[in-house]
């Protein structure tokens, strides 16, 4: 078996098992080995079930025997972050208040996954609740990215991208309400991507802002996201959120879909402090465009200095709405020190959750309040709704947008803990499509002097994941940052 076995990408471990050179069971044996040897280093793994890993990969390959695959994914390890609930097995969200939570049922993107034949390996590690774009918030571990161990991997699913930027795993799920998939691929030098808001069902995915949240998926190409997706996504009359309509087949639509495009450069997306070798190498990835048909044109989105506000309001006040369920007296934390029921209700919540969700609680119960409810929230969806058309205008001109996925390369742990502000910053290149509903994927554009991996961000028309594949794709093609692996 190749040594490099851990670094193919899942369209390439699809042929080879066709073709019978590898088993699924050694697929799996090699991502536990590779996890084994590297994760006292990346910290990405929270829990792995490696026993019936092997035991579904045993399954794949009597499958794959009598001629009865169940879809190309099958045989293929993924795993997952902890907020996605797995029947029989804990699902925290890198909390403590949930440090003992053992899920009842599978997520609906965890029963499609089972039913496309791959095999989910191993819970990942996140910011808690999702709430952070550097995986430092978490309550059991901070997660390192492999580019760089003394660097953050981005978050929330710093997890979920350093896996497979460390050849742990070869695909993984990750959620994003703010850019918690795109901004850590981009840090870590993988393919992520947010679907369109209710193409993937968010039953079983437990709940930061209702509004805005959405599974999706990592992997080291295109392709395999694509995969990934078609696989997760579709109508689930277990979300009342979930999209009933055709969506499209988006691993068949990438080769037939061969542009030329005409892509969009919001100018608000290059503002003057942008890091300059992110602007060079984005306006270069722009360049290669242009340089292969594309017709390239400047677009305006004028609300976009409004998104932090908007989402740091909306985002907050359904947190503190869906958090209140963790009481400490049903299936949470409970405090010791407790003497009455209101005792166990305010000391469980104070030691179960970290600052960062105790600040954005605070900060999501004040602006629902009496007498501040209009003046903030209901404010804040009226400049969304404006945001939302600010991108329907802008596709009347073009397919797509072209844009940075973060405005820094990842940074050292501790850098920006102290102050909140400048962290909700990381993600402000991503925001706006979340709460937009918009699909967007990031994807390698290059290195930094320093060896950091830099993010190129494809933002699509909602429902046509389809066309934003293919035309991440053709950059893809046309480039090998992709298949720049670290050294770890």
């Amino acid at each position: 078996m190749s040594e490099d076995l851990y670094y193919k990408t899942a369209t390439e471990l699809r042929r080879l098992l066709e073709n019978r050179t590898i088993s699924a069971v050694e697929l799996v044996q090699s991502a536990i080995a590779r996890t084994k040897a590297t994760d006292d280093k990346v910290r990405a793994y929270l829990d792995t079930n490696e026993d019936e890993a092997i035991e579904l990969a045993r399954a794949s390959d009597e499958r794959r025997a009598n001629g009865k695959i169940l879809g190309p994914l099958d045989g293929i390890p993924v795993s997952i972050k902890d907020l996605i609930v797995e029947k029989g097995k804990l699902a925290r969200c890198s909390s403590r208040i949930l440090e003992n939570f053992v899920s009842p049922y599978d997520a609906t993107a965890i029963v499609n996954l089972r039913n496309s034949g791959a095999i989910p390996w191993g819970r990942v590690n996140m910011d808690e609740f999702a709430m952070g774009s550097s995986t430092e918030t978490s309550y059991f571990q901070k997660t390192a990215n492999p580019w760089d161990l003394e660097r953050i991997p981005g978050g929330s699913s710093g997890g979920s991208a350093a896996c497979v930027a460390a050849g742990q795993t070869v695909l993984s799920l990750g959620s994003d309400t703010g850019g918690s998939i795109r901004q850590p691929a981009a840090l870590c030098g993988v393919v992520g991507m947010k679907p369109t808001y209710g193409t993937v069902s968010r039953y079983g995915l437990i709940a930061f802002a209702s509004s805005l949240d959405q599974i999706g998926p990592f992997s080291r190409c295109v392709e395999d996201s694509a995969m990934l997706l078609d696989a997760i996504s579709g109508y689930d009359p277990l979300d009342s959120t979930s999209y009933s309509g055709d969506i499209p087949n988006c691993a068949q639509a990438i080769p037939e879909k061969k542009g030329p495009w005409k892509l969009g450069i919001p100018k608000e997306y290059f503002p003057d402090n942008l890091d300059p070798e992110i602007r060079t190498a984005v306006e270069a990835a722009v360049d290669n465009y242009r340089a292969r048909g594309c017709e390239i044109i400047e677009v305006e989105l004028p609300h976009t200095e409004l998104a932090i506000p908007v989402y740091y309001i909306i985002a907050t006040a359904e947190a503190s709405s869906n958090l209140s369920r963790y009481d400490g007296i049903r299936y949470t934390h409970r405090s010791e020190e407790s003497t009455d029921a209101l005792d166990i209700y305010f000391k469980s919540r104070g030691e179960g959750f970290g600052e960062e969700v105790k600040r954005r609680i605070c900060l999501g119960s004040f602006v629902l309040s009496s007498g501040y409810y209009d003046a903030y929230y209901l404010r804040a969806q009226k400049v969304r709704n404006l945001i939302r058309k600010d991108f329907q205008n802008a596709f009347k001109q073009v397919d797509a947008l072209l844009t940075p996925t973060s405005p820094t390369p990842a940074f050292k742990f501790g850098e920006r803990t102290e102050d909140p502000l400048t962290m909700y910053l990381s993600d402000i290149f991503t925001i706006n499509v979340n709460l937009a509903g918009f699909p967007a994927l990031s994807l390698p554009c290059g290195l930094t002097s320093g060896n950091l991996p830099i993010g190129l961000q494809v933002i699509g028309q909602p429902l046509k994941e389809d066309d934003l594949f293919a035309i991440a794709h053709s950059y893809e093609q046309a480039n090998d940052y992709w298949k720049l692996r670290p050294t770890l």
